[in-house]
């Protein structure tokens, strides 16, 4: 089964809750192991590297825990999938999508950029909301570009936001 994605925002949910899920495929069959992990603000570095790409970002201080599923075996970049940190605000970055050809020849991707290893890990901790989610989200692709195109969701208690990468630098969200 491809990425699938469930959205349920608080009109949707008998209780007022927002929800948000979806699965981790592989195209190739392949399985990659998950781990549950906590980061400490205290461990962040003042500058993430990415294995794939090799794309340096500095990091603000003041990072929040968060709790996430890298994977489990190191050495082909952190890849937190999904994750919730300390304000309650939760994301997920991996699902693969695929963008129109006319757009990526006016937008072409970024080789050294940052994707789906990056994204959770270089946005979450860093947020309070899922509207500033989107909006971090948005001045990294901006600035960096990304090698890929991706679906990223951005949860809290009271809004989802659905971001999509639409070229190397363009992006756009919708509420839920």
């Amino acid at each position: 089964m491809p990425c699938t994605t469930i959205l349920v925002g608080k009109n949707a949910s008998y209780d007022g809750s927002t929800m948000i899920a979806r699965n981790d495929d592989s195209g190739s069959g392949h399985f990659t192991a998950k781990k549950l992990a906590v980061f400490q603000p205290k461990d962040y570095p003042a500058v993430y590297k990415s294995v794939i790409s090799g794309v340096e970002i500095p990091l603000p201080a003041g990072g929040l825990r968060m709790t996430a599923v890298p994977n489990a075996v190191e050495g082909k970049g952190l890849w937190a999938a999904s994750g919730v940190n300390a304000a309650n605000v939760g994301m997920t970055a991996t699902e693969t999508i695929t963008s129109n050809p006319r757009v990526l020849g006016a937008d072409p991707l970024v080789k050294g950029g940052i994707g789906e290893e990056d994204i959770v890990y270089l946005v979450l901790p860093y947020i309070r909301s899922a509207r500033e989610g989107v909006l971090r989200l948005g001045a990294l692709l901006e600035q960096y570009g990304t090698y890929e195109s991706n679906g990223i969701i951005a949860s809290d208690v009271d809004e989802i936001w659905y971001v999509e990468t639409i070229g190397g630098h363009h992006w756009m969200a919708r509420k839920v």
